[in-house]
């Protein structure tokens, strides 16, 4: 093949991220004579596995780093390869890489991703957990350590510190209650309570807790947007420190506050006095508390990694939140520039029941259809949006429980004008429902309910369920009887 020929692409993509690779692999399942190039910014590129198919819109999966090799032996017109991308002309439609190659493109899709967001840019005692390299950073310091500080309250920081043995550790969250990009302050204390009591062998024999159902009256200010390494990926890591005076519950919680500033053992002692245990460095939080430790973990979110862009697209074509804004077809505002996943901000009118929350399984799912999208322009057919976007669903694991969020799972968008329902068995389960109108607009399924078919066909048919009341929960009755 001639040089021109192997620089020159239908498709480009670029991040090797679990968006970047299923939109390859997305084109080569419907179109595999695509001439594609994948560009990564690692030598390895991650891929789902093991997808499981929960419900309509629900899946699983597991995230698998694999070499570029595996990747091109399973698609014949894929390519990848290893590479910085410092600019991109979208007058010619090429990509300028740092070490000067340059690949043409037909259509371009940037799943770059997202950048974490520091405390402390260029702190040694400070590391930003994103991707498997610092977590196995993050491993081999933690292995040292008799405290450490957390620092953030979305996906990593909770599946962090459920996995801690062996280190004490101080968890700073700026909210009222953890996890509250997920979770309300309701199925917070359920977590902590279950958490507290994780020894206890027997939950199953404890009783529903009697059903509730209140309106709301000041609607939960969340996060839109949430922030993950991968599915499970902190399951079957050893994450023990080596503190031999650890309590059964070793997490000290400090909530409504946010690191104030950063200290070294002299600064500390000039402002504090001389410490009674020495530590390599130390934390001021904005409550006034302070305290030493061996690291810092930041896990405070993400920001889109957009930064090689800024001179490729107008400042119109950024989103308030960092993010490219795409319409939806997934393109920007540049002709034939597509992006999807962390990089992107969707700027199209949702559907009633989907919102945008920076998640892997919406990696996933926008790296697809954005796929389809570009072969859709690239052979002029039209194109309708994807299923997926009817309906917000996510599944994920926290504090050992399989946790389902549906829809408008916290009332977002709803104002305060809305009921709540719940039902909790202690240690077992934990079951809210979001209701408006006589019908069911978000659920919070902790546990092992097997209830989310059914909430996500009562959703997605606006079935008025008024005339149920309290029994909609009630665990001596089926419900699937009445509704499949």
């Amino acid at each position: 093949m001639a040089d021109s020929d192997e620089s020159n692409f239908e498709c480009v993509v670029i991040g090797g991220g679990i968006c970047g690779v299923s939109c390859i692999e997305t084109i080569s399942i419907l179109s595999p004579l695509c001439k594609t190039l994948l560009i990564s910014g690692s030598p390895l590129v991650k891929v789902a596995t093991g997808v499981r198919q929960l419900t309509k819109t629900l899946e699983e999966f597991d995230v698998e780093e694999r070499a570029f090799d595996w990747v091109e032996s399973r698609n014949a017109n894929i390519r990848v390869v290893s590479g910085q991308v410092t600019t991109v002309d979208s007058e010619k439609h090429v990509v300028h890489l740092a070490d000067g190659r340059i690949f043409s493109y037909k259509m371009l899709c940037v799943c770059s991703g997202g950048k974490p967001k520091v405390i402390a840019e260029n702190n040694p005692f400070v590391l930003a957990i994103r991707d498997t390299e610092t977590v196995q950073e993050f491993v081999r310091k933690l292995a040292d350590a008799k405290r450490i500080a957390i620092i953030g309250n979305g996906g990593i920081a909770t599946e962090m510190v459920w996995e801690l043995e062996g280190v004490d550790a101080v968890w700073v969250i700026k909210d009222s209650s953890i996890s509250a990009a997920f979770v309300d302050a309701g199925a917070a204390e359920f977590f902590l309570d279950s958490w507290k009591n994780r020894k206890d062998k027997h939950p199953a024999t404890c009783v529903p807790s009697k059903r509730i159902k209140y309106t709301n009256n000041d609607a939960a200010k969340i996060t839109s947007f949430g922030s993950a390494l991968g599915p499970d990926w902190a399951t079957g890591l050893l994450m023990k420190g080596k503190s031999d005076h650890s309590s059964d519950f070793p997490i000290q919680l400090e909530l409504n506050c946010e690191v104030k500033r950063i200290l070294t053992p002299k600064e500390y002692a000039a402002v504090f006095g001389t410490p009674t245990e020495s530590w390599p460095v130390y934390v001021e939080l904005t409550n006034g508390k302070h305290f030493g430790c061996d690291f810092i973990v930041s896990a405070t979110g993400v920001t889109p990694n957009v930064d090689f862009l800024q001179k490729t697209l107008p400042a119109g074509a950024f989103a308030v939140d960092g993010g490219v804004t795409v319409d939806d077809c997934m393109e920007s505002m540049v002709k034939d520039i597509f992006v999807a996943g962390d990089a992107c901000t969707a700027g199209w009118p949702f559907s009633p029941h989907w919102f945008q929350m920076r998640l892997w399984t919406q990696a996933r799912q926008m790296g697809a259809y954005a796929a389809k999208c570009m072969l859709a322009k690239l052979n002029q057919e039209p194109i309708t949006m994807d299923f997926t976007f009817e309906l917000f669903a996510h599944a994920t694991k926290f504090f050992g429980f399989k946790v389902i969020l549906l829809s408008l799972f916290n009332g977002q968008r709803l104002g305060s004008d809305y009921e709540v329902l719940l039902r909790m068995t202690k240690g077992v389960e934990f079951i809210k429902l979001i209701l408006k109108d006589g019908a069911v607009q978000g659920a919070v399924l902790i546990g092992e309910t097997d209830l989310e078919e059914t909430f996500e066909n009562l959703i997605l048919n606006g079935t008025d369920v008024s005339a149920y009341g309290e029994d909609l929960l009630n665990p001596d009755i089926d419900i699937d009887d009445y509704f499949d």
